[in-house]
């Protein structure tokens, strides 16, 4: 197989054709597959098209070979909303489908996800009460909005995930996706984290009730334990770089609660279909999305 985006969507569409349970019952049948909107999803992002209009505009002109049926924005939008278990569902599946699952090593971290730049939008907007303020330490400023924690592989395919207020601590946050699917972690695994997840707290939930271990840079006037171990956290750091360079993170449009959270799981839904692509065709970066974004 090739790494082009049609080749991608095509193995993709294959692959999950049969996992993603048909509709049942009476009633007329969709007119596009659930197998076809999540292909449309990852195409949407890895386009780089954040506007769900113009992207139908795009999808309707180019794409009328690949998808004979097209919905309109707003049906397309209610799907979409509807998709989050489906979306997940997918990921998991190709996740356990490469080699880099079964890796020994797990990279964790949380990066700010904005949804609002003004007051009068915090104010007015759906998501009050469920987002919040924070600060990015690595950027030096201020945000409104969640932030998105991620469990992912040494080459950025994503386990576990999850969106949390930026008020709540990072290691309550982490511990209890962690706790919520400790059937992903398994004894023996090597967590990686950032000094933001220093705490004894944290350290014996890894150790004691999940049976793992966690690794982090030593903080200032502490004894040496690990080392600053700059370059292995750099890869998570490019994970984020990714998502928020090449696949939009920040520009996702959502503005209510299922809204961010479905477009946040389509930007990750794409990452994992093209790190899964890459490990079928044995391309040598396992991240790389060059070979997609046009």
């Amino acid at each position: 197989m090739d790494a082009d985006l049609d080749t991608l969507v095509t193995a993709l569409y294959v692959e999950i054709d049969d996992l993603i349970e048909r509709p049942r019952g009476r009633g007329r049948r969709p007119l596009l597959s659930h197998a076809e909107l999540l292909c449309l999803a990852v195409m949407q992002v890895l386009l780089r098209y954040p506007s769900e209009r113009h992207w139908l505009r795009y999808a309707n002109k180019h794409l009328r070979g690949m998808f004979p049926y097209l919905p309109d924005q707003d049906g397309y939008n209610k799907r979409m909303r509807k998709a989050g278990p489906l979306l997940a569902t997918v990921m998991r599946h190709l996740a356990t489908r490469t080699p880099s699952w079964f890796d020994q090593l797990r990279l964790i971290d949380s990066t700010p996800l904005p949804c609002g730049a003004s007051r009068e939008t915090v104010k007015r907007s759906d998501l009050a009460g469920d987002a919040g303020y924070g600060y990015c330490a690595s950027h030096s400023r201020y945000f409104w909005g969640f932030r998105l924690y991620l469990v992912c592989t040494p080459e950025g395919m994503p386990v576990i995930w999850g969106l949390a207020n930026p008020k709540l601590g990072e290691r309550e946050v982490m511990a209890a996706l962690l706790e919520a699917d400790h059937h992903l972690v398994h004894a023996g695994q090597v967590l990686l984290g950032d000094k933001g997840f220093a705490g004894a707290d944290f350290e014996r939930f890894i150790t004691g009730q999940l049976g793992a271990h966690f690794v982090r840079p030593d903080r200032r006037g502490e004894p040496a334990r690990f080392g600053k171990l700059a370059r292995v956290r750099q890869w998570v750091e490019a994970v984020f770089d990714t998502l928020k360079g090449q696949l939009d993170l920040e520009s996702h449009g959502g503005r209510t609660l299922a809204g961010v959270f479905v477009r946040v799981a389509q930007r990750l839904l794409a990452l994992t279909a093209a790190i899964w692509h890459n490990w079928t065709i044995g391309a040598p970066s396992k991240r790389s999305l060059i070979a997609y974004d046009h």
